[in-house]
This record gives structure tokens, sequence and C-alpha cells, in this order.
């Protein structure tokens, strides 16, 4: 599980929207966001293990 303080710090002549770029990038790497939609509400458990399974389905099918 990753902290919500994800910190992005400006380098030498890089502009604002390299940086905003770079901390998007890392923000979703990190999977911020997606945990976030996680937890906006409650999911039962048996929920989520069928969410789960359906994405290793999908994966595996993929790799295939």
């Amino acid at each position: 599980m990753s902290s919500a303080n994800t910190e992005v710090f400006a380098r030498r002549n890089e502009s604002a929207e390299q940086l905003i770029k770079r901390f998007s990038r890392k923000v979703r790497k990190e999977g911020i966001i997606e945990q976030y939609k996680e937890k906006m509400y409650y999911e039962k458990p048996s929920d989520k293990r069928r969410r789960i399974k359906k994405r290793a389905k999908k994966q595996s099918k993929q790799e295939s």
C-alpha cells in the first residue's frame, strides 16, 4: 500500500506542465487513484473476491 504523500520536486529548467505530467505518472504508477476509488464505498468480501478472480482470469487470458 502506498502513501498518499507523493512528492515531486521541480528539476532544473523544468516547466510546470512537465512537472504535473511527472506527478500524474507517479500517482498512476503507485495506484493511489485506484485505491481511493475502491475505498469510496463498502464492498462485501464476496464481491471483492469475485472482482479479484475476474481480474486474474482476464489477465491470464491476455497472456495466452
